[in-house]
């Protein structure tokens, strides 16, 4: 398998295992040291603090699926936009357009850029 392939193996890996809610194979997807960047708050996170808060989601998301899926390979890991999609507690859709840059190395992901539209995070907390 090249590094395009792997690549994007890994991509499809990591976003299964989020619908799933299995936070185990995410971890096993990081590498011990990756860090998490979100656009809507400019902070950094380290793996435990980013299983945190897809705890969270996970919890406050049910049906969460990737759709709308555009994906390629980079020269260092992959770029993908998608539409985050699943139903909020008070039964309400929830639809978020984002893109996501990740790093890779040595198999695993080291770093991850995550741009999202921060009107709609906010509708998570209703």
């Amino acid at each position: 398998m090249g590094a395009a392939e792997e690549h994007l193996a890994i991509a499809d890996r990591l976003f299964k295992s989020i619908e799933a809610g299995d936070l185990e194979s995410v971890r096993a997807i990081y590498a011990p040291n990756a860090r998490i960047w979100h656009n809507t708050d400019g902070v950094e996170q380290a793996v435990e603090q980013n299983l945190a808060t897809l705890k969270w989601v996970i919890a406050n998301i049910r049906d969460i699926r990737y759709t709308d899926v555009r994906r390629e390979s980079t020269a260092t890991g992959f770029v993908q936009q998608h539409v985050l999609r699943g139903r909020l507690k008070s039964g309400r859709e929830f639809i978020l357009p984002a893109c996501i840059l990740a790093a890779i190395e040595n198999g695993r992901i080291v770093r991850i850029d995550e741009y999202l539209d921060s009107a709609k995070t906010a509708e998570i907390r209703e």
